[in-house]
């Protein structure tokens, strides 16, 4: 009797340890720790990468002025995704199309809430990265020709009413992820979004003046070079930090990025090469960006043919659209955001149905 009373009370004793135990195991430190170096990353993107990748493409005397734009689209995105952004994409699901108030200036999340295994905190920060490089995209297709003030009533508009309820749709319970609509990092709610939106933004201004009269050189094809590979290395925290753990699918979504980029990257050059006669370094930089803007849809869901495949026909498309289609059609978009983000953007998810394969 005096065993089992032993027992008894030794199992008992251990209950409420195990009940702890498991509570505490929620937050995965490994999974947080991941989740906060990704959005670093991502974060770099965008006053970083894209400032330089842009601005070494603009002409000298808008240089400054494409590096302020760019990076206050970032400070701008960034207090609008914290006081009513993230609600209209992550709130409690009004009829598929917005997220409710209820996290308006993030009421209701503290410390000790979590997302998954890593905290809400990071989470959101995480998810603002996007918003920030969302429209930042946007400014390459009118760099040159639209006021500062301006691109500040745009960009508050914009991620208001455009980005936050698209993201809704997709990743905060909407309409689109009800269909099943598969966007693992941002094909469908940042590329296409962002592309089609310099489109039409740059339809709605005209064209530059002096446009396919006057030369138009490059500031620094240095610049833009630098910042293509600063791009390259946040783009591992875009893609692989969307699995929102650090795990086996986090790692398969780095291998395939880094595989489109440079397939996309040499295809690009190959097919300038071929038409021009000889390749440029510009090419090569841009054929990274449309093989990683190609993967990002899919990264988490193809395996390594699959990538080579979408980077190969990424490049390819990126390089007709901007040096081909572009001309054809008449439209000036400064920096090609349309014929790389845009259509390389539109390629990701539409291969999706054919290459879903992970091994």
């Amino acid at each position: 009797m005096k065993l089992k009373a032993l027992f008894i009370a030794a199992t008992l004793s251990i209950i409420p340890f195990s009940s702890a135990f498991a509570e505490e195991n929620l937050l995965n430190s490994g999974d947080t720790a991941w989740m906060i170096v990704s959005t670093a990353l991502v974060m770099m993107m965008t006053p970083a990468g894209l400032a330089l990748f842009y601005g070494g493409m603009t002409r000298y005397k808008n240089l400054l002025n494409t590096f302020a734009m760019t990076f206050v689209s970032y400070c701008l995105a960034s207090v609008i995704w914290m006081m009513w952004g993230y609600t209209i994409a992550f709130g409690p699901d009004k009829a598929g199309m917005i997220g409710g108030l209820e996290y308006l200036f993030l009421n209701g999340i503290g410390v000790s809430s979590l997302s998954g295994t890593i905290p809400t905190y990071v989470f959101v920060v995480f998810q603002m990265t996007f918003a920030g490089i969302a429209v930042a995209l946007v400014l390459g297709s009118i760099v040159d020709r639209m006021k500062f003030s301006s691109w500040i009533v745009f960009t508050i508009l914009w991620v208001t009413f455009i980005y936050c309820p698209i993201a809704h749709w997709v990743w905060g319970g909407g309409w689109m992820g009800d269909m099943g609509a598969l966007d693992f990092a941002g094909g469908n709610v940042v590329h296409i979004n962002g592309g089609v939106a310099g489109l039409v933004l740059s339809l709605v201004l005209g064209k530059r003046i002096g446009y396919g009269k006057v030369a138009m050189f490059p500031s620094s094809v240095s610049l833009t070079v630098l910042g293509a590979a600063l791009l390259w290395f946040g783009w591992f925290g875009f893609n692989a930090g969307s699995e929102l753990a650090a795990d086996g699918v986090a790692g398969s979504a780095f291998l395939v990025t880094n595989t489109s980029a440079s397939i996309a990257a040499l295809s690009w050059m190959f097919a300038e090469w071929h038409v021009k006669k000889k390749p440029t370094v510009l090419g090569i930089a841009s054929g990274a960006v449309a093989g990683l803007v190609a993967i990002t849809p899919a990264a988490g869901f193809v395996n390594l043919p699959a990538a080579l495949v979408i980077g190969l026909v990424a490049g390819l498309l990126g390089f007709y659209s901007v040096s081909i289609i572009k001309q054809k059609i008449g439209y000036d978009d400064s920096l090609d955001v349309f014929g790389v983000h845009g259509i390389c953007g539109i390629w990701g998810p539409l291969q999706q149905g054919f290459l879903r394969i992970r091994q």
